[in-house]
C-alpha cells in the first residue's frame, strides 16, 4: 500500500532512512529542513502486508527522489510522478531508479550516471597531516570561495552563487575549507546538504598554478575529518576515474551508481 506521510509517520520514516544515511542524504536533508506539510514538498511510502514501511519517494519541487530496501511497488511510484504536472526530474540510486524509468510516460530528455560514493572512516591517520595551513570559511569568506570556483574550468556549469554560499554557511547546511598563498584563496573543498547524519562533499578545487602541493587533499582530509568526529556519514558524486582513485585512497568505497534523469 503507497500512502502520504506525514509528521506521525516520522519516527518510522527516519528509522527507514537512516539505514543508509549517506546515500539518504537529500531526502533527509529536506525533511529535516521542511518537514512533510510544505506545499513544494511531499513524500509517499510503501507499506508491506505486515505494516512495515519499506519504500519512500519524495518530491522537492520539480524533483523526485525514490528509496527502496527491497521488492517495491514501481509503477505506483512511477503512476504519482507522471501524474504531476511540475514533474521534471528524477533522481536516485540506479538499482532504484531503472525500476521506476520504464513506467514513467514523459519523454526523457537527458539521463546522467555518476559513481556515488561513501565515507565512514579515513585511510590516513589525521596526526600525520600538517593543517596548520588550512582555515575554516565563515560567511564573509563566500564571495572569495565562489570566485575560487568560477576561476576553474572543471566550475564553469556551477549555480552557486555568493548569496546561497553565505546562507549556506550560516544556516549549516554547508561548511567550507580552504588555503591561502600569496595572498589570495588557491584551494577549497566543502559540504553541502549537510543534515544531522550524513553530508555531500563538493567542491574539491585548486587553482591551476598551486596544484601537485596536496592542497586539494589537506583540505578536503580536515573537512572530512571534522564531520566523521561528529559521527556524519560522507558521501559525494564523481565521474572521473582518476579523481576516484584519489578519493579511495582517502576512504571513500563506491556504494553505487547515480542517476539523474531529466523529463519534458
Amino acid at each position: 500500500m503507497i500512502r502520504k506521510l506525514d509528521k506521525s509517520d516520522h519516527e518510522v520514516c527516519f528509522n527507514l532512512l537512516k539505514t543508509k544515511a549517506a546515500e539518504n542524504l537529500f531526502i533527509i536533508g529536506d525533511i529535516e529542513a521542511y518537514g512533510y506539510e510544505q506545499e513544494f514538498q511531499k513524500l509517499w511510502g510503501e507499506f508491506n502486508e505486515s505494516g512495515e514501511l519499506i519504500a519512500v519517494l519524495l518530491k522537492y519541487e520539480e524533483n523526485y527522489i525514490p528509496f527502496a530496501v527491497e521488492s517495491f511497488n514501481a509503477e505506483g511510484f512511477a503512476e504519482i510522478m507522471s501524474n504531476d504536472s511540475a514533474f521534471k526530474m528524477m533522481s536516485g540510486l540506479k538499482d532504484i531508479t531503472e525500476k521506476i524509468e520504464p513506467y514513467l510516460d514523459k519523454h526523457l530528455k537527458r539521463k546522467r550516471q555518476l559513481y556515488y560514493a561513501k565515507c565512514t572512516r579515513l585511510n590516513i591517520s589525521k596526526n600525520n597531516i600538517d593543517f596548520s595551513n588550512v582555515q575554516q570559511a565563515f560567511p564573509h569568506d563566500a564571495e572569495a570561495l565562489v570566485e575560487l570556483l568560477n576561476s576553474i574550468p572543471e566550475f564553469s556549469d556551477s549555480t552557486i552563487t555568493v548569496e546561497r554560499k553565505r546562507r549556506g554557511i550560516e544556516n549549516g547546511t554547508s561548511r567550507s575549507f580552504f588555503i591561502m598563498e600569496e595572498g589570495k584563496m588557491v584551494s577549497t573543498a566543502s559540504t553541502t546538504a549537510e543534515n544531522s547524519l550524513s553530508a555531500m562533499v563538493v567542491g574539491v578545487a585548486t587553482l591551476e598554478n598551486y596544484k601537485k602541493k596536496g592542497y586539494a587533499t589537506n583540505c578536503m582530509l580536515k573537512l572530512c575529518s571534522d564531520l566523521l568526529h561528529e559521527g556524519k556519514e560522507l558521501c559525494l558524486f564523481y565521474d572521473n576515474p582518476t579523481a576516484g582513485v584519489i578519493y579511495k585512497r582517502i576512504g571513500f568505497e563506491d556504494i553505487g551508481l547515480w542517476m539523474m534523469y531529466t523529463y519534458c
